[in-house]
């Protein structure tokens, strides 16, 4: 759609052109209140009239806006989603040191790291079908044909025919298939559940209506709800992209900033650039000062880039996600995109709306009051005979109603006046062997309109007057403020010979009192929301109720709440402005769906890491825009397609376990960067230090590569590895001010003592190439691999201890390392068996760095240190 027009008196002024035939601008963007103009405007607008337009009309306008498609496909092809990926700094890093393992003929290495890429890439890929996916699901939420008033008459038309202007006819059972207001109608009842979330129904009826949020506005009809009873003739408004459900569908496309992990992870791939061109171009630049460029030194500083490359990460983040998945999927837990358990655990802020998580999202009959406000039982047997006998559209009430007990007695209806929405009541006739009776119920206010006298606790009329009528108005009010609904109920009693009612009978009635309806609070929601802030987790309500209906919930919950933060307010605050509310508000109220996500974003852009959980249609922008979405098993197709994580239980308690694991994971991810950031860059360090003294290079670059395989090997435990409690107990985000500061500190504390070896070889043994080369193999090997049981854990040594599995995989790789280079297989490699002194004295000193990096270490890891 490229134009649309604007009616007069819109909120929104700026737009395209009009329509023509129009001087009249009503924008048709999802974002204005077009329900707020008369029918007679908004037909003079957009050039129609009650019998549609003609064939004529419809062709230019179609050829004007385009087809009426709501979801358009936007699939990405795969070479640019390929392209996207190799473009990521780790990616091209580990790449290139493929090929340069390849070139120096370390075919091993090669594979093993070309595999880890290519399984890591097709893994990301698949699950961006996620997003796609979810824009597949919401085209089954679309209308097919409709029957629309063409050229005076009723035709049925697929639905991607329609424009701006047509007339609709709508029944029971149809889908909306375009935004528009109601120009007349019978009964008409929708579910407008894809829009609010809320499980009951909306009357319509014709406006204008005042109120500039689409909850306030009863005579629109929106595209994608759904008519469940009645008859509706709606004037099109907005078509295809233009309409709110458009809006959905084309959030659900839209491009997201990267996640937290993504956001890590591309931090990581460009310190790992800085700190391998540095040492790099450091060695050549040495080598050509002192020795010249010879081929030798040039594959020397090859083996160091490839050295510093953190070959198995993708490996250890894809088995430690994995892991934590199959863990979380013990818990009721499911995992679509692995990289959202991460999210998962760095997650400080968590929106939920208020329908399915904290209450039970569905209506239940929880009581009944007469006129005095007190508990009556006659209410509930009375609007129970109603709901039993009344023909016509059973309501989701008349369900709840119905779930209870009938009244004793053979009662039996003799006629009955089905619900009218000009009327807001129904009526029955009923009999149990006694005179007739008239049992009418409906809207509170509309019923005591047509009653006379209220019922007494003996059951007694008493003549209704003006106190007692505004008792009753201010019962309704406060009822209505603690987010009850109700239905009041009233009597009449009839001749004996009655058998027959009309609507003229809904007069002089008796009132008996109201039903109470509610969708009750989750008995677990108050545990859970505590849970979760007491793991570092801020709970943001995110409703379309009013604020007094979430208020009573939030005090009927005692949940803390801090700020409060309306949809009207929330339109007139600027990007900045909205930034700076969010984090001090935990309340937000009357929202729509583009609010939903707008709030979102909001959050991400003040630093938060920001977990959405939602059930319907109008959650999944708001699921897709957060850094880790969640659905619910129950909800809605598109809503749990748009979703990272599902909950089998539609309770925010299972989250507290899906927190813990996503910690865990980022903690296990953590430590292998720490090593293979410090100790690659220590050991690296060392030998670009070396080969400055050095008239021999301290490692040839073979060994330098099988050193850097074998670390490699004995890091595959650290996935299995168990995470110390205060890792767990608030959120973690990736820090690469916090991994350089232990790179800086660590990697320097490592090259300390590798200087200290050097010294102690050459000129204190005066050790030949081989045995040189060999001793410090060893040193540099057994310091790697064993520091990982220090710096795993900030706690010492002794007070953490590691996985079995860790425990395994880095001795045994310590014991392979220290068998090739001390028997005689390491001939092959160019090792040599050690003197006695030389291997004493390099166990020495791999002690005493292990020491001193037990005791440094707390001033690497400071913030952990000090939990």
């Amino acid at each position: 759609m490229t134009e649309s027009t604007i009616l007069p008196g819109a909120p929104k002024a700026a737009g395209p052109a009009p329509l023509p035939g129009t001087g009249s601008r009503l924008s048709s963007d999802a974002g204005d209140a077009f329900w707020t103009v008369s029918n007679e405007e908004a037909l003079r607008a957009t050039s129609s009239r009650p019998s549609g337009l003609t064939a004529a009309e419809s062709a230019e306008r179609l050829a004007r806006y385009g087809p009426n498609l709501a979801v358009v496909k936007n699939r990405r092809g795969l070479l640019a989603k390929l392209g996207k990926r190799l473009a990521e700094p780790l990616i091209a890093i580990l790449l290139i040191a493929a090929v340069l393992s390849g070139a120096t003929g370390d075919w091993q290495s090669f594979i093993l790291i070309v595999v880890i890429v290519l399984f890591s890439i097709l893994l990301d890929i698949v699950q961006e079908q996620k997003a796609e996916s979810a824009v597949d699901a919401l085209r089954h939420s679309v209308a097919v044909t409709a029957s629309v008033r063409r050229d005076g008459k009723a035709v049925e038309l697929p639905v991607r025919d329609i424009v701006p202007g047509d007339v609709v006819e709508l029944r029971s059972g149809n889908l909306v298939p375009a935004d528009g207001v109601l120009l007349s109608g019978r009964g008409a009842l929708v579910n407008e559940a894809m829009l609010t979330g809320e499980p009951y129904s909306v009357e319509k009826r014709t406006g204008p209506a005042a109120g500039l949020a689409p909850n306030d506005a009863f005579n629109a009809l929106f595209s994608g709800t759904s008519i469940v009873g009645g008859e509706a003739v709606m004037l099109v408004i907005a078509t295809g992209g233009k309409t709110r459900f458009g809006a959905i569908a084309a959030s659900l496309q839209a491009r997201q900033p990267p996640t937290a992990l993504e956001r890590g992870v591309h931090g990581l791939g460009m310190l790992i650039l800085r700190l391998t061109g540095f040492l790099v171009l450091f060695v050549l630049l040495t080598q050509v000062v002192h020795h010249g460029l010879s081929l030798e030194s040039f594959m020397f500083a090859v083996a160091l880039a490839v050295g510093l490359t953190p070959e198995l990460l993708p490996m250890v983040m894809t088995v430690t996600l994995a892991r934590g998945a199959v863990r979380m999927a013990e818990r009721k837990v499911v995992v679509k995109r692995l990289s959202a358990i991460h999210d998962l655990g760095a997650m400080d802020v968590l929106c939920t709306d208020k329908t399915g998580t904290l209450t039970e999202a569905r209506i239940t009959h929880v009581g009944s009051v007469g006129p005095d406000g007190l508990e009556n039982t006659r209410v509930a047997e009375l609007v129970r005979l109603n709901s039993h006998f009344v023909s016509g559209m059973q309501s989701n009430l008349d369900d709840a109603i119905n779930a209870g007990p009938m009244p004793a007695g053979d009662w039996r209806c003799l006629d009955d006046l089905p619900f009218d929405f000009e009327r807001r009541r129904c009526s029955v006739l009923v009999s149990s062997g006694s005179a007739p009776e008239l049992i009418t119920k409906g809207a509170p206010e509309a019923i005591l309109a047509i009653c006379s006298d209220v019922e007494a606790p003996d059951g007694t009329p008493i003549p209704l007057d003006e106190a007692m009528r505004a008792k009753l108005v201010a019962l309704f009010e406060e009822k209505g403020r603690q987010g009850l609904r109700l239905l009041a109920v009233a009597r009449r009693a009839m001749p004996p010979d009655c058998s027959k009612v009309e609507v003229d009978a809904e007069a002089g009635l008796v009132f008996v009192g109201c039903a109470i309806f509610v969708d009750p609070p989750k008995a677990s929601a108050t545990e859970a929301v505590a849970r979760l802030m007491e793991a570092g987790v801020a709970v943001k309500i995110i409703s379309g109720d009013a604020a007094a209906v979430v208020l009573h919930l939030v005090e009927t919950l005692h949940l803390p709440a801090q700020g409060i933060l309306s949809g009207d307010e929330i339109a007139s605050l600027s990007e900045a402005a909205l930034i700076d509310r969010v984090g001090r508000t935990n309340l937000f109220v009357r929202i729509s769906p583009d609010q939903k996500s707008r709030i979102v974003r909001a959050l991400r852009r003040a630093g938060h890491t920001v977990g959405f959980i939602g059930d319907g249609i109008n959650d999944a922008p708001a699921i897709h825009a957060a850094d880790v979405g969640l659905s619910v098993e129950g909800g809605t197709d598109v809503a749990r397609e748009a979703a990272d994580i599902i909950l089998l239980a539609p309770d925010l308690g299972v989250l507290g376990d899906g927190i813990v694991e996503g910690r865990r994971t980022y903690a296990n991810i953590m430590k292998y960067i720490r090593m293979g950031t410090s100790s690659n860059f220590g050991n690296m360090l060392s030998m670009a230090l070396a080969s400055l003294i050095l008239p021999f290079l301290p490692l040839a670059p073979l060994q330098i590569l099988l050193n850097n395989l074998i670390y490699d090997v004995s890091e595959i435990g650290i996935p299995f590895d168990v995470t110390d409690r205060e890792m767990l107990a608030a959120p973690q985000a990736w820090d690469m001010k916090a991994v350089l500061r232990f790179t800086l500190i660590m990697g320097p504390l490592s090259s300390l003592f590798d200087i200290a070896t050097f010294i102690l070889l050459h000129w204190g043994f005066a050790s030949d190439v081989a045995v040189f080369r060999t001793a410090w193999f060893v040193e540099s090997i057994s310091t790697q691999i064993l520091v990982i049981f220090v710096i795993r854990t900030a706690r010492p040594l002794w007070a953490s201890r590691p996985h079995p599995v860790l425990v395994a995989t880095s001795l045994g790789a310590l014991a392979a390392a220290l068998f090739l280079a001390l028997s005689p297989l390491g001939a092959f490699v160019g090792f040599v068996p050690l003197p006695a002194p030389t291997l004493l004295a390099v166990i020495g000193i791999s002690a005493a760095y292990l020491a001193s990096a037990a005791i440094l270490k707390r001033i690497a890891m400071p913030s952990l240190a000090g939990k």
